[in-house]
């Protein structure tokens, strides 16, 4: 996906968007995050980015659980 029109670098987009889907956030949260880190975006803006690099992001999350079992702990 190609970043271009967009008026922030992709990694401030990429780690919103990160932000919001990892640790389900709302997108205000997310908004309150990035204002910390000194970068003032609406949420709004964050919205226009979670639709088209949500899936993207998503993709690229790692599948770390093994599949479900009948057991709380392994032996």
């Amino acid at each position: 996906m190609s970043f271009t029109g967009y008026r922030f670098s992709p990694d401030v987009i990429k780690h919103a968007v990160w932000l919001y889907f990892r640790f389900t956030l709302g997108l205000r949260d997310v908004e309150e995050f990035l204002a910390q880190r000194g970068m003032e975006v609406s949420y709004e803006t964050i919205r226009c980015w979670v639709n088209p690099f949500g899936p993207l992001n998503a993709a690229n999350i790692p599948r770390r659980r093994g599949p479900p079992t009948g057991r709380w702990m392994k032996p």
